[in-house]
């Protein structure tokens, strides 16, 4: 579950720092020093999610849960927002510029929102099941 963690941390990790960024207020890159780090949190958040129900499948897989169907179900809709939200996000990285509204926008896509939502449900199931694997159904 590495890979899925390393994802997950990417991913949470951006979110968090556009939390911040877009509370400063910024106008325009040029006016903050941490625009540079903007765009390395967005290009992490990118490569993470570019595959990430691959990665999710393959934790799913190994940690050998039950009744794997519901799992591939869930992994379909964490797909489908991963994509939602990698649009987004592509999206957001092309614009020449990007200020700290442009960010609070990215911020409450219902995209991006999803996609956390999925990613703190399945990480926290899955760290359930491989805590108590007796209880699996």
């Amino acid at each position: 579950m590495t890979d899925l963690a390393a994802r997950c941390n990417a991913i949470e990790e951006c979110y968090e720092f556009m939390l911040a960024y877009a509370a400063q207020g910024v106008v325009d890159e040029a006016g903050s020093p941490a625009s540079g780090q903007l765009r390395t949190f967005l290009q992490r958040a990118e490569q993470a999610l570019d595959g990430l129900a691959g990665s999710c499948r393959a934790a799913v897989d190994e940690s050998g849960v039950q009744p794997v169907d519901r799992y591939v179900a869930f992994i379909d809709v964490l797909d489908r927002d991963a994509r939602s939200a990698l649009a987004a996000v592509r999206l957001v990285l092309a614009q020449p510029s990007i200020g700290s509204q442009l960010i609070d926008n990215l911020n409450a896509s219902i995209h991006v929102r999803a996609l956390l939502t999925d990613l703190f449900l399945i990480d926290e199931i899955l760290k359930t099941r491989a805590r108590h694997p007796i209880h699996q159904t």
